[in-house]
């Protein structure tokens, strides 16, 4: 069974969503509330884990997307893809 058989899984799919994400990730901050302008991969997990018990979940559209992302990636504790963003950030001050 090839990767493309299995459920439509397909491993270069996967990593295309994953430079997508990491690529906003670098830019996107948060635009509202307690945060405001902390960059999303930044947010702290307690903060995110709330958005899913409220009425409305995660924010609409990328914004809600990405903190998604974030919290699952964060929950998962492999927040350490986020550490080429801090580097990067670093080196643009």
């Amino acid at each position: 069974m090839s990767d493309s058989d299995h459920h439509g899984f397909r491993p270069e799919d996967m990593r295309a969503d994953l430079a997508d994400y990491l690529a906003d990730l670098a830019t996107w901050r948060m635009p509202f509330g307690r945060y405001k302008n902390r960059y999303l991969y930044d947010l702290p997990l307690e903060y995110l884990q709330w958005f899913p018990d409220r009425q409305d979940g995660f924010p609409s559209g990328r914004l809600g997307e990405l903190m998604a992302f974030v919290c699952q990636v964060k929950t998962d504790g492999a927040e350490v893809i986020f550490g080429p963003l801090r580097q990067a950030r670093k080196r643009r001050r």
